[in-house]
C-alpha cells in the first residue's frame, strides 16, 4: 500500500485492494490452506490502514466536520469491532470451523465500514477539507502505513496522541514477526 494522491484517493485503493483479497478468499474452497495466508495478508493491510487513518483521517474529520466527533467516533469503533475479528482469527487455521464465522463476520463489518466512509464520510471531507489538507493526509497516511503494525492490538490506544507514539515500534515488532514466520506469504 501507498499508491500517491490525496487521503481519500490513498484509501478508497486500499479499500479495493482488501476487497480484492475478500475475493481471492471467497473464490477458495472451505479449509483451503491458501484462505488463511489471504486472511493474514488481509490483517495486515486492514491493520495499517486502520492506524493511519485513526492516526490522520479522524483527527482530521473532527476538525472539519460539523458531525465530525461522532463521525469518527463510529469509524474507531467499527475498527475496535473488525480488530477483535481479526484478533480471534489469528489462531485460526482455514478447516478450523470458527474460521469460516470469523471471516464471515470481518468481510461484513469490513464492507459495511467501507461503504459508509466512501458513501458519506469521504464525500462531506472532500467539501469541507482544503485540497492542500487533504493532499498533506495523504502523504501523511502513507507515512504511517509504512511503520504501523500489521497484526492487531486491541488494547493498544486509537487516538492521537499516545496511538501516534506506540505504532511505530509496535510495527517493527510486527514485521520482524512477520518476516521470521513467512506469515501472509503464499509457500
Amino acid at each position: 500500500m501507498g499508491h500517491g494522491g490525496n487521503v481519500i484517493d490513498e484509501l478508497m485503493t486500499d479499500h479495493r485492494e482488501v476487497e480484492e483479497l475478500f475475493g481471492k478468499i471467497e473464490a477458495l474452497p472451505s479449509g483451503d490452506k491458501k484462505r488463511k495466508v489471504y486472511a493474514d495478508q488481509v490483517t495486515m493491510e486492514l491493520v495499517r490502514h486502520s492506524v493511519a487513518e485513526e492516526a490522520y483521517l479522524y483527527p482530521a474529520v473532527r476538525e472539519h466536520l460539523v458531525n465530525g466527533n461522532t463521525m469518527a467516533d463510529r469509524e474507531i469503533e467499527d475498527h475496535s469491532k473488525a480488530e477483535q475479528i481479526m484478533k480471534d482469527l489469528e489462531s485460526c487455521e482455514a478447516d478450523d470451523p470458527e474460521f469460516e464465522r470469523l471471516i464471515g463476520m470481518l468481510m461484513t463489518e469490513i464492507r459495511s465500514h467501507v461503504a459508509d466512509e466512501e458513501e458519506n464520510l469521504f464525500p462531506q471531507l472532500r467539501v469541507a477539507c482544503p485540497a492542500k489538507a487533504l493532499d498533506d493526509l495523504g502523504d501523511k497516511v502513507r507515512m504511517a502505513k509504512k511503520v504501523a503494525p500489521t497484526r492487531p492490538h486491541p488494547s493498544a490506544p486509537d487516538t492521537p496522541p499516545a496511538n501516534k507514539m506506540l505504532a511505530p515500534g509496535a510495527g517493527l515488532v510486527d514485521r520482524v514477526r512477520d518476516a521470521l514466520t513467512g506469515r501472509g506469504k503464499l509457500d
